[in-house]
């Protein structure tokens, strides 16, 4: 499903999203918007997780980067 939103730009925005869709990056400009969406909505996640860890506090003493990916894997396979 799909909704048709109308949306302003600045002129250098605009002139930068057509530059993208000339240089044949893209097929349209909603194919530009749709990945700068995607884009901004993982650096919004990633930005969550960040201030989550902060907000955990430290690690134990001495935990190693293994130790890490390790638990991560042991999650990962709990889900």
């Amino acid at each position: 499903m799909t909704e048709k939103i109308s949306v302003s730009l600045t002129d250098e925005h605009a002139r930068l999203l057509q530059d993208a869709v000339k240089s044949g990056d893209y097929a349209s400009s909603s194919e530009v918007v749709r990945e700068a969406l995607r884009e901004w909505k993982t650096r919004r996640l990633l930005g969550r997780m960040w201030d989550e860890g902060i907000a955990s506090g430290p690690d134990e003493p001495n935990t190693t980067m293994d130790d890490i990916k390790v638990e991560a894997r042991r999650r990962k396979t709990l889900v």
